[in-house]
């Protein structure tokens, strides 16, 4: 009788068939189905050839080569394809047996499937897996969550995979239904504005003081040997090094200048909205992303809207070492708010998320890890219950240290006539957490004039609400007090 598999796999794709690779590199056997039948064959005959892979045909194949309880895990297109997918399995599950969704799925969505294949007896984990085509092979960041009691048995096979850092691997249970791809989601959220960052810094170094590409490079690789030592950084510097076959030219120079986008980083900026919690840096992120999309429209507009055209003439190493601190104080500004959102979910779902771990989860395999992770780690031991980032005593510092850099910046790509949405965005939530006072009071007088809705007196109890007939002839009637 053949030897029954470890666990099974659906999507063999990039992601999943280095997945598969990795597992059975660390001593499992894997049962591999795939939509398109012909692609299981070609990988067992090929990448797959010679290795402990069962290669399925069916659904039923592949369930009836699984050892009990059964584990299937997913990576296949997030949203309809999943739920078509976990009906087409049903029939051939038993009570105990175990459905992993490692795609960038919606954390609502794996909310709703968590209960719903519970309801069945089968235990669900969504899971999000980071780290791309290099991290699937030799080390992902993993970050699961759903039915607890699914935990037990996935925990060897998730965290022989996962990356290390140490001997700790960076993978560990996040928490209830949506809690593991909700991370997922904030980790993409946090990348986008990471990468958005990294992209402002290059644009003003190539658009405002006319460095080149293999200029750039220099800087980027200089940066990635102190604080900002990161996965980002470095592949940038990388890619600022590479020559087009073609042309000659450096190939950063020939791409076509619009993004495009997944979806994780709206969803992140829509959950933010949903929660009453200030993200701006990473939606300004997603908007950057949009307005690259309408190329033609730019292009049209660059003829006609003017701006500064003005050359920089100060001292430009001066002015790096400037844009390097302001990056650095703005990348910290990032994940303030990605902390900020996970803590507020949190608190709204129930999850009990544990902040301190979350960073070392993201030290290894996945996009944003960085160097500064540890300092994260190192706030929230300290203060578990830290109510933001930048209070943490070494983030103060280094925003303080920061703050004349990084207005300068800001205030010189500003002169320059080049955008900076997200570096300035950081610095306008920096300065907005610490004003003790902000024009919110005019604000509630603008509603409470034309909307009744009420506001709150400096010098009352909080949560008593007052009304001002501000014209004389609107009485005393007001508005129902509510936050949406």
């Amino acid at each position: 009788m053949p030897q029954k598999a470890d666990i099974g796999l659906v999507g063999l794709a990039v992601m999943g068939e280095n997945l598969v690779l990795n597992m059975e590199s660390k001593g499992f056997t894997v049962a591999c189905f795939n939509r398109t039948v012909s692609k299981v064959d070609d990988f067992i005959k090929g990448r797959g050839k010679g290795k402990k892979f069962v290669g399925c045909h069916s659904v039923q194949e592949l369930v009836d080569s699984l050892k009990t309880p059964r584990i299937v895990m997913l990576m296949i297109m997030a949203g309809k394809p999943v739920d078509e997918f976990i009906e087409q399995i049903l029939p051939f599950l038993k009570p105990g047996d175990i459905l992993i969704d490692g795609g960038n799925s919606h954390f609502p969505d794996t909310v709703r499937r968590t209960k719903y294949l519970d309801d069945k007896g089968l235990l669900f984990i969504g899971t999000g897996v980071s780290g791309g085509e290099e991290g699937a092979l030799n080390g992902p960041s993993i970050m699961p969550g759903g039915n607890a009691k699914a935990w037990p048995h996935v925990k060897p096979i998730f965290q022989a995979i996962a990356a290390k850092v140490g001997d700790a691997p960076c993978c560990e249970w996040i928490g209830a239904d949506g809690a593991g791809h909700f991370v997922k989601m904030v980790h993409n959220g946090i990348e986008y504005g990471d990468m958005q960052l990294i992209c402002e810094a290059y644009h003003i170094m190539a658009a405002g003081l006319g460095m080149s590409a293999a200029e750039i490079h220099e800087v980027f690789a200089g940066w990635n040997k102190g604080v900002l030592d990161s996965y980002l950084i470095g592949i940038t510097a990388e890619i600022l090094a590479v020559k087009d076959p073609e042309t000659g030219k450096p190939t950063v120079d020939v791409i076509l200048d619009t993004a495009g986008q997944k979806g994780t980083g709206k969803w992140t900026s829509q959950a933010g909205l949903d929660l009453g919690v200030a993200i701006p840096q990473i939606a300004e992120a997603v908007f950057a992303r949009c307005i690259s999309a309408v190329k033609d429209e730019r292009a049209a507009a660059s003829l006609k809207l003017k701006g500064p055209r003005k050359p920089y003439k100060k001292d430009k190493a001066k002015f790096i070492a400037q844009l390097h601190d302001a990056l650095y104080a703005s990348k910290i500004g990032s994940y303030a708010q990605g902390y900020q959102l996970m803590r507020a979910a949190s608190e709204e779902y129930g999850w009990k998320l544990k902040y301190g771990e979350i960073a070392l989860l993201w030290r290894g395999g996945c996009i944003i890890r960085a160097q500064f992770l540890d300092s994260i780690k190192d706030a929230f031991t300290k203060h578990p219950r830290l109510a933001n980032l930048m209070l943490d005593p070494y983030f103060k510092r280094v925003m303080s240290k920061s703050q004349r850099a990084w207005r300068n910046v800001v205030k010189t790509a500003i002169d320059l006539g080049i955008p900076v949405p997200s570096m300035s965005s950081a610095l306008a939530y920096y300065d907005s957490y610490r004003s003790e006072r902000l024009p919110a009071n005019l604000l509630q007088a603008q509603r409470d004039y034309f909307g009744a809705h009420q506001y709150e007196r400096l010098d009352k109890p909080r949560g008593e609400f007052f009304h001002t007939d501000w014209t004389g002839q609107g009485g005393k009637t007001a508005s129902s007090t509510y936050v949406v």
